[in-house]
């Protein structure tokens, strides 16, 4: 196998190849770095080198550190995995980066994986298994599907799935390295897990669904998330809560005017059944509560209003606490990755009036409405008890729909390295 070495300097190229700035020198790619945003220069160039059909790669020399290694490595990866990335560096830096590649690679594939081949209760199981394999006798779970879920008043993520011939999911999971069962919940993490968004009778465009498989990336997100932090030694009690459905048509889908009564007793009117992922949210949220952690995380690929604001760049972050909003921020710029902060206050719960119900699940018009991403947020809001710290993340970072300067087409793994730095904070 050949491997093309590929080193960085910060020395100005002679003759560039195009705007990443790499030279090459017989077997030997430079990757000539300014004083500004290195990290985005080693994705863009990783992107160029892939371009041309090179596929191995070693990287050498002292100028890389383990944030350029990883931007490289997320610049160089594509869905169909066809590549070799050798690391370099110290022993304790190869394992930080063998341990945040292999979360990542899990959480891009279950998310790039096609809507057939992961149903709701795969993807439950599936990740369940996988943090089973680094967890062991820490970890226990069970896989909530179909009727059960009323039986427990998991409303939401019952009628979301209901149209489809796959049950709907909850999967609870507790990562308990304590020993004591007694423990209290650190953290309390919760993904949607949308494996296939047709709309429903909201039912979205051709171009729009196309890539719905990407709809449960919030929970390979949170997923991924608990395996590093697992893995670089995590030693607090998290629970997990996956809230897994297709959204499909059928003579048992939910319908536009439909009233969930939940849990908790609020009462939601369906005005848009293309607004499912706060509805399976709820009941997540609510569990999480439940459970009565010190904070509770919630991801999700829920609003474009969040991607229109922030751009695919960025995971827009929102808390009713600053501190909360501070230490994401904190630990996302620890591993260089992007969060912004959106607005939240206590009115955006009012945002999405009934005549019906205490709230809709959405506004009656295209995309939400203004602040589509902040009325979201309003409505789950609603689901979290108030004493409890909150943080929830809209990935607008989290997949590519085609292939750009810095990234190839598919799911990206945005998020997974902020949420993991929060567990272990």
């Amino acid at each position: 196998m050949s491997f093309m070495h590929v080193k960085l300097t910060h020395q100005a190229p002679v003759a560039p190849w195009g705007n990443a700035k790499v030279t090459f020198e017989n077997q030997q790619a430079l990757i000539h770095l300014s004083a500004q945003e290195p990290t985005r220069q080693a994705q863009a160039a990783a992107r160029k080198l892939r371009s041309q059909g090179i596929n191995q790669v070693q990287l050498e020399g002292k100028s890389w550190d383990v944030h350029t290694q990883w931007a490289f490595a997320q610049g160089f990866a594509t869905a169909k995995g066809d590549f070799d990335i050798h690391w370099c560096g110290t022993d304790a830096e190869k394992t930080l980066l063998a341990n945040q590649f292999e979360a990542a690679n899990f959480a891009k594939k279950l998310t790039n994986a096609t809507p057939e081949d992961l149903s709701p209760v795969t993807l439950a199981t599936k990740a369940a298994q996988w943090l089973q394999t680094i967890g062991g006798s820490n970890v226990t779970s069970r896989i909530i599907k179909g009727q059960e879920l009323l039986d427990e008043q998991w409303v939401g993520i019952h009628a979301v799935g209901r149209g489809s011939e796959r049950p709907p999911a909850m999967l609870e999971l507790d990562f308990n390295p304590t020993g004591d069962d007694d423990a209290p919940v650190a953290v309390a993490l919760v993904g949607k897990g949308i494996t296939f968004d047709s709309g429903g009778y909201s039912i979205k465009p051709s171009v729009g669904m196309l890539t719905m498989k990407c709809d449960m990336g919030g929970a390979a997100t949170v997923t991924a998330a608990l395996g590093l932090a697992m893995r670089n030694g995590l030693n607090k009690r998290v629970k997990l809560f996956l809230c897994c459905a297709e959204n499909l048509i059928s003579g048992r889908a939910f319908k536009l005017g439909d009233i969930l009564t939940y849990k908790n007793g609020v009462t939601v009117e369906v005005v848009n059944t293309d607004a499912e992922g706060r509805l399976v949210l709820a009941d997540g949220l609510q569990a999480a509560s439940e459970t009565k952690p010190e904070l509770i995380i919630d991801a999700a690929t829920l609003t474009g209003a969040a991607y229109m604001a922030v751009g695919s760049s960025y995971n827009a972050i929102f808390s009713p606490q600053a501190n909360t909003i501070t230490q994401a921020q904190r630990c996302a710029a620890s591993v260089v990755e992007n969060v912004w902060p959106l607005p939240l206050d206590p009115w955006h719960k009012d945002m999405c009036p009934s005549p019906y119900a205490d709230t809709a699940n959405s506004r009656p018009t295209k995309g939400g409405g203004a602040g589509g991403a902040s009325n979201a947020a309003g409505f789950l809001w609603r689901f979290v008890d108030e004493q409890t710290r909150w943080l929830h993340i809209d990935l607008a970072a989290a997949f590519e729909d085609n292939d750009s300067g810095l990234w190839s087409a598919g799911a990206t793994a945005h998020g997974v390295l902020t949420i993991a730095e929060m567990l272990n904070d």
